[in-house]
Order: C-alpha cells, then sequence, then structure tokens
C-alpha cells in the first residue's frame, strides 16, 4: 500500500513537471497556480489516496519546486518517504530517505 501511495504522490509531480515545461514553452516563464498547469485549484491538492499533499512551492522564470508531503502524522511512512520534490532541472529528491524515487518496497 504505502509503495501505491508513493508511486501516486511521484506521478502527481511528475504531471506538474511536464505541464511546467510546456507552460514555459508559452509563457517564458514557470508559474505558481495550478490552474495554469491544468489543476482544479490554484493552490496544491490532496492525492486521491489522501495520503500526500501536492503543490508547486516556489517558482520564477528560470526555475520551479514542487513537493508531495505525506501528511498522516506518526505513520511510519512518514518517517521514509515523508518528501518528494522535483524541480524544472528535473532533480528529484526525497527525504528522510533519499532513495524513495526508485525504492521499491
Amino acid at each position: 500500500m504505502a509503495r501505491a501511495n508513493r508511486n501516486e504522490a511521484k506521478a502527481a509531480l511528475l504531471r506538474i513537471a511536464t505541464n511546467q515545461e510546456r507552460f514555459y514553452l508559452q509563457n517564458n516563464t514557470y508559474t505558481c497556480d495550478m490552474t495554469r498547469l491544468g489543476f482544479p485549484l490554484a493552490a496544491g491538492f490532496v492525492t486521491d489516496s489522501r495520503t500526500y499533499t501536492v503543490d508547486v512551492t516556489t517558482c520564477n522564470a528560470n526555475n520551479f519546486t514542487a513537493q508531495a508531503i505525506y501528511n498522516i502524522p506518526g505513520d511510519p511512512e512518514a518517517g521514509k518517504c515523508g518528501t518528494f520534490l522535483i524541480n524544472g532541472r528535473n532533480v528529484k529528491q526525497s527525504f528522510p530517505d533519499t532513495n524513495c524515487w526508485t525504492r521499491t518496497r
């Protein structure tokens, strides 16, 4: 179940990254407004499993950062793959476990 929730968060971040690149090609800048990226709300959203909150946290003409944060306090998963990040340079990070983008278990 944890792997499915992680995959859902990573898929949301990859969708944001793809939509950011499309937006950049048309506007020569990135955006923090999620509606301009095709999402229903200007601010972040909660994944369908309700386990991660996803949002674009920073953006400017040269880069953006999007994050997914695990939102069930006290759950052991928060201490494994509690945060995923992706930016406009396709740098992927996770915390506290730095291998969560590739983790299979």
